[in-house]
């Protein structure tokens, strides 16, 4: 089963479940047509997905934290990662994946808040030592498949620059249809306060005679998982 024919089925099982109206849509004649929130979800996930694969990026699926973690894990042992960077949450708390992958004798690294330059070459040297790195997205472009990431001290850009292996978590009720929309949910403040990365697709280039190469200037493998509250 393809990763979208894996979407599709997560979704519906998540709208039986029991998905709460969120909206209204009114017609010309005054009636009301409800319109569920999770299902403008539903199509976002599902446009996000396949053109995050037309970049050539993979889709995880939509997930519970739980089973990201999972996921996340078991993606870990077959690119047989020794090493692992793990960026503080934004809306989830990664603390459980880091949990995990340190249960399987993968060594974890969390960045914190460094105090002076030598110290974040330090960083930095370590993060580019590291097989892949897990953080979460601040949205996600549903007609691009892009994921924004908003860069703190906990959660430094390096992190999706460095390390060969991307794994990016976005919260389902942080797709977004277009980028400037994107835009406007990252606000003027985390603009001008924060570095932020638009990454659509792994790393390419075609600067060496004209030919793509991957990795070059980031990650060589993407990887997203839509983190779906209902699954729980």
């Amino acid at each position: 089963m393809s990763a979208l024919h894996k979407l599709i089925a997560n979704l519906r099982e998540a709208l039986e479940r029991g998905a709460t109206l969120d909206a209204a849509a009114t017609h010309a004649d005054g009636s009301a047509t409800p319109v569920a929130m999770a299902a403008r979800r539903a199509e976002l996930a599902a446009g996000f997905a396949r053109e995050l694969e037309a970049v050539g990026g993979h889709f995880l699926g939509t997930l519970s934290m739980g089973e990201s973690a999972i996921r996340i894990n078991d993606l870990a042992t077959s690119l047989q990662a020794r090493t692992a960077a793990v960026g503080e949450g934004i809306t989830n708390g990664t603390g459980p994946i880091a949990d995990l992958l340190a249960r399987r004798n993968i060594a974890v690294l969390r960045p914190a808040p460094v105090a002076d330059d030598a110290a974040r070459a330090a960083l930095r040297e370590q993060l580019a030592l590291c097989d892949l790195a897990i953080v979460e997205a601040e949205c996600a472009v549903a007609s691009s498949g892009t994921v924004a990431i908003v860069a703190t001290p906990a959660r430094p850009s390096s992190l999706t620059l460095l390390p060969p292996v991307s794994v990016i978590l976005v919260n389902a009720d942080r797709l977004v249809p277009d980028l400037a929309a994107a835009i406007a949910m990252i606000g003027p403040r985390a603009i001008t306060n924060h570095r932020v990365a638009f990454i659509t697709g792994p790393s390419r280039t075609a600067d060496i005679e004209k030919r793509i190469v991957l990795g070059v200037h980031g990650p060589r493998e993407l990887y997203v998982a839509v983190i779906w509250s209902g699954n729980d």
